[in-house]
């Protein structure tokens, strides 16, 4: 993919500011000023605005298995590649590459839905050989991003699942979770469903320019509480931890608890990939004066280096400033009161879903 790069300049309701080209591209080309005032023509032909596209594919499978010893659950589902709340930091970025689309803009405006979802989860579930765990929804893109509200391809999975009565977990930094409490609540009361909402600041601003389609923080915190009168499970994430960015985790998980949250867990920002120039331009571009002391920490904690992908260490750093990450989180939750009761599915209420349109006779 041939890719023209134009100086850094925000785009409004972007997290990306560029159409940075991914890492199988054969050639990239860095615009400059030949006298001729290029660089104004290609800025005043620059739309103020891109807009978001959506491409549909027929998925072969949906759930995804992986054997990974740092993350706690080994089954999940993502019904969108791509996600439009933009959120410079998005270790799943560099996916897009797979399918010749840029980690940078692209990965923001050219979306992918999977638009048989329901009936190839079904169809999975209902094989003689399955055999139920808990199901991660949402793990890689934001499974409630603005798209769902009209594709309802996430509300439809719930639905295959409530069906089969199979446990699931899902993430997300949207509002529009509480569109399917009428799905998830009563799974909820059979230990079949729990909700963690994605908080990663209270500072407004700061949430603008970091996940910028995202629901605002106040508005997550609604949610928590509406998740919660509903009698839903929820926890707060607080991830990722960017040092000298945001900084106001203990602010966060006592506003969550407040809001009804009862368990907590975090991460330290992962740059794999293209993952990282993208977030150096935008530290350049929002906090050039601490652009140099953020990387510096970063590298700090992945032994200096941008990212480090050792299991042992990728989710949470290494060395003195991931300790003092972790001893600040593990305050604030014995604090606050956090994490002092886990949350337990059961997989005992399984029964194989429908495929056809065939009922269970018993």
């Amino acid at each position: 993919m041939s890719t023209t790069r134009i100086p850094v300049e925000a785009i409004k309701g972007r997290g990306s500011a560029t159409q940075l080209a991914h890492r199988f591209s054969r050639d990239e080309r860095d615009a400059w000023d030949d006298g001729w005032d290029t660089l104004a023509d290609l800025q005043a032909d620059r739309p103020a605005q891109i807009r978001t596209q959506i491409h549909f594919e027929d998925a072969k499978s949906v759930i995804s298995r992986n054997d990974s010893p740092d993350i706690p659950f080994d089954a999940s589902i993502n019904p969108y590649r791509g996600c439009e709340h933009g959120c410079i930091y998005c270790f799943a970025r560099p996916t897009h590459s797979y399918l010749n689309f840029s980690p940078g803009l692209d990965f923001e405006t050219q979306l992918i839905a999977k638009r048989n979802i329901a009936d190839v989860l079904r169809q999975e579930l209902a094989r003689p050989g399955y055999r139920p765990s808990h199901i991660a929804i949402g793990t890689a893109t934001d499974c409630y991003q603005p798209i769902e509200r009209e594709l309802r391809l996430t509300r439809s999975v719930i639905e295959v699942l409530g069906e089969a009565r199979h446990p699931f977990g899902l993430v997300t930094k949207s509002s529009a979770v509480e569109r399917d409490l009428d799905l998830i609540a009563p799974l909820a009361q059979k230990r079949l469903a729990a909700v963690y909402i994605t908080i990663t600041t209270l500072d407004a601003r700061l949430a603008r320019i970091l996940e910028p389609r995202a629901a605002a923080p106040h508005r997550r915190l609604q949610t928590i509480r509406a998740l919660v009168d509903a009698g839903v499970p929820v926890g707060v994430s607080v991830a990722p931890q960017i040092p000298f960015i945001t900084e106001d985790m203990e602010q966060v998980l006592e506003a969550a608890r407040e809001a009804g949250a009862r368990s907590a867990f975090y991460t330290v920002v992962r740059l794999p990939w293209e993952v990282a120039p993208l977030f150096r331009e935008w530290l350049d571009l929002h906090y050039p004066q601490r652009a140099a002391r953020v990387m510096a920490r970063i590298q700090e904690m992945r032994g200096g280096r941008d990212y480090d992908a050792d299991f042992a260490t990728r989710m949470k750093g290494s060395g003195l400033w991931s300790e003092l990450i972790r001893r600040r989180f593990e305050t604030a939750t014995r604090r606050f009161g956090l994490n002092r009761e886990r949350t337990v599915s059961t997989l005992e209420h399984f029964r194989p879903p429908g495929v056809g349109g065939q009922t269970h006779l018993f």
